[in-house]
C-alpha cells in the first residue's frame, strides 16, 4: 500500500473547559459529535460525554473508579495507531488542553 491509499483519520485535541456542561465550545461539541473514538480524562464531566455518538467508543484514560491510568507513551500511540487505522478521535481534556496539560506533546507526537 503507498501512503496515498494509507487511510488517514482525523485527531481532535478538544478541551472540556471548567467542568459546565453548557460551557464547552460549539466545534468541541462538533467534534465529540463526529468522533468514532474518544479519549478523556478523569477530570472530564461525564455529562459532556452525552455530545459523543451513541456509537462512539469512549475511554476513561486515567483513575476513575476500576480503570487504570494510562501513560503519555500508551496515550501517544493510541492516538497514532487509532488515526492510522482511518479513525476520528477526540482528545478530551479537562480545562484548556494548550494551557493545563500535555497537549503539546500530543500534537509533537501527530
Amino acid at each position: 500500500m503507498t501512503r496515498e491509499q494509507i487511510p488517514m483519520g482525523k485527531v481532535y485535541l478538544v478541551g472540556a473547559g471548567p467542568g459546565d456542561p453548557g460551557l464547552i465550545t460549539l466545534r468541541g461539541a462538533e467534534c465529540l459529535r463526529r468522533a468514532d473514538v474518544v479519549l478523556y480524562d478523569y477530570l472530564v464531566n461525564p455529562r459532556i460525554l452525552k455530545h459523543a455518538r451513541a456509537d462512539a467508543e469512549l475511554s476513561c484514560l486515567g483513575k476513575h473508579g476500576s480503570t487504570r491510568l494510562w501513560t503519555q507513551h500508551e496515550i501517544n500511540e493510541a492516538i497514532v495507531e487509532l488515526a492510522h487505522a482511518g479513525r476520528t478521535v477526540v482528545r478530551l481534556k479537562g480545562g484548556d488542553p494548550a494551557v493545563f496539560a500535555r497537549g503539546a506533546e500530543e500534537v509533537e507526537t501527530l
